[in-house]
């Protein structure tokens, strides 16, 4: 039925609103034609009834013996001649004088002594018989001086079946039902037409679907998203517009929703890049476009994106926040440095400088040609070095486990996908051994075309409860702004690729997460 047109539904619907219409229709007339046939029935019986019991032979024979041959002869032929369906007469006794069947004259009308034309009295009354419903009417016979009762006169019509007087009538019906039926299928037709034009062709499943759809897509976005009519009235809200804007009725304007803003106070354009606007002392960034429908404006599109979360999201997926901390971590070292072998220069004790200077020269060398013999990409090369610039700053001790090699990248991996990854793993391995006085972090990179594994332990703080919600999105054990992307981040990276991202972690021992993709060959 969902699938249907609207044509074909509307006909649907109106043929069974017209048949209903008709059959209801009907059945009412049955049941008037009916009543009126019961009550003009019971004013001719009546009537028959009354100039029967008028009749000189019939007043003076009705109780008698002679009774028995005259009433039943003068009963038949006035039915015969009235087209009653019976005539009975009998007497105070309830004894009959006449009846259609000659077999019962004689006998005992059993209804006699309940009778109330007994005691003088006429009237009507609906009877259901071997033949169906009966109208009768029971007129009392008095004698010929009118001074005493001497028997009662039962007039009997059997009232049409409601089949018969369907039957009777069916041509009538059929033809309302026809002209009823023609009416609704042009109208249908024509209604259908008129409402499809003014719903671009669409049938109403579909327009549902695309509704249904396009909210929620709306909804699911990460922006925050209004529409606007042509006056300026809210259409559409999502949720997230809802958490920017405060405003949780179901419908409003602009200027309840931005109030004292530019937004409310000048007239909407296209926006061709992102301009701010401040609400409830938070920056946000707004773009606006036309909504227009067949060349007319229908309104605006209007999209608001938290500006502070916005520089978060380029940071973290340009790996330009992870560029600067690498910088600015070899610049204090180096600054370090210098300061060092100036100071001994100062103090004129040269050698100590020189050695100071070939210690340092050797180990940076012995780090960057451990990482030249196991590590083959030079992104991968810089971002360990940076790493364990920083590592030195912090006073961690980062280490490049021996078993390590990066010979190519898994198919589906990219250079900018494993420094994401790496970066993320370790920075967060080393700001959990911050507040521990062993500040252990090791690395284990093993990878090819075929596989990829990553291992990252520290022997930090640990991770409470369940170590996996780390991986949410938003989730974070600092209270800085910034964080609880980065992990997400990498998670995201690896199950695209159909990888598997494992943690284990001890409270104040330490943590192991566990990165695999592909199979070893």
């Amino acid at each position: 039925m969902a699938k249907r047109s609207l044509k074909f539904k509307m006909f649907l619907f109106s043929f069974v609103i017209v048949f209903f219409s008709i059959v209801t229709s009907g059945a009412m007339m049955i049941h008037n034609i009916s009543g009126a046939f019961e009550k003009e029935f019971g004013a001719r019986a009546i009537a028959i009834a009354r100039t029967v019991a008028q009749m000189t032979d019939v007043q003076d024979t009705v109780g008698t013996n002679e009774g028995f041959e005259v009433i039943q002869p003068i009963a038949e032929r006035i039915r015969l001649a009235t087209d009653v369906d019976y005539i009975v007469i009998f007497d105070m006794d309830g004894v009959r004088y006449s009846h259609p069947s000659e077999s019962k004259i004689g006998t005992i009308f059993e209804e006699a002594e309940n009778s109330e034309a007994l005691s003088q009295h006429e009237y009507i009354s609906k009877a259901i018989g071997v033949q169906g419903y009966s109208i009768r009417a029971f007129v009392p016979i008095m004698n010929s001086n009118a001074t005493k009762q001497v028997g009662v006169i039962n007039v009997g019509i059997i009232s049409p079946k409601w089949y018969n007087l369907l039957g009777q009538y069916q041509s009538d019906i059929l033809i309302s039902l026809f002209w009823g039926l023609l009416v609704g299928l042009i109208g249908a037709v024509f209604i259908a037409n008129h409402i499809k034009k003014q719903t671009l062709n669409l049938e109403p499943y579909q327009i549902a679907r695309i509704v249904q759809e396009r909210s929620a897509i709306m909804q699911a976005m990460d922006v925050g998203i209004l529409a606007t009519d042509a006056d300026g009235n809210i259409t559409f809200i999502n949720q997230l517009a809802r958490q920017y804007t405060h405003y949780f009725r179901k419908k409003g304007t602009l200027q309840e929703v931005f109030p004292n803003t530019w937004l409310a106070e000048e007239k909407i354009e296209r926006l061709e890049s992102y301009r701010p606007l401040l609400l409830f002392d938070q920056m946000y960034l707004v773009r606006t476009y036309p909504i227009r429908i067949q060349d007319k404006n229908a309104g605006h599109l209007i999209m608001i994106t938290d500006r502070k979360e916005a520089h978060t999201m380029a940071e973290e997926l340009t790996g330009i926040k992870a560029l600067v901390d690498t910088l600015r971590a070899q610049h204090h070292e180096f600054l370090n440095r210098l300061h060092s072998i100036a100071g001994l220069i100062q103090l004129k004790r040269n050698e100590d400088a020189l050695s100071l200077i070939i210690d340092e020269i050797t180990d940076e060398e012995d780090v960057i040609q451990k990482l030249r013999d196991k590590i083959l990409d030079y992104s991968i090369q810089g971002l360990l070095l940076g790493k364990h610039s920083r590592a030195k700053e912090l006073g961690v001790h980062l280490t490049l486990d021996e078993d390590s090699f990066l010979l190519d990248f898994m198919t589906g991996f990219s250079s900018g996908d494993l420094v994401t990854i790496i970066g993320n793993l370790v920075d967060n391995a080393m700001e959990a051994c911050l507040s521990k006085d062993v500040r252990d972090v090791n690395i284990l990179i093993q990878g090819d075309k075929h596989f990829l594994y990553i291992e990252v332990q520290d022997s930090g703080i640990g991770i409470e409860g369940n170590p996996e919600k780390i991986f949410d999105y938003g989730f974070s054990t600092k209270n800085r702004d910034g964080h609880g992307i980065g992990l997400a981040l990498v998670k995201q990276i690896i199950e695209s690729n159909k990888g598997t991202i494992h943690i284990t972690s001890e409270v104040n021992i330490g943590t192991t997460i566990i990165v695999k993709a592909g199979v070893m060959e």
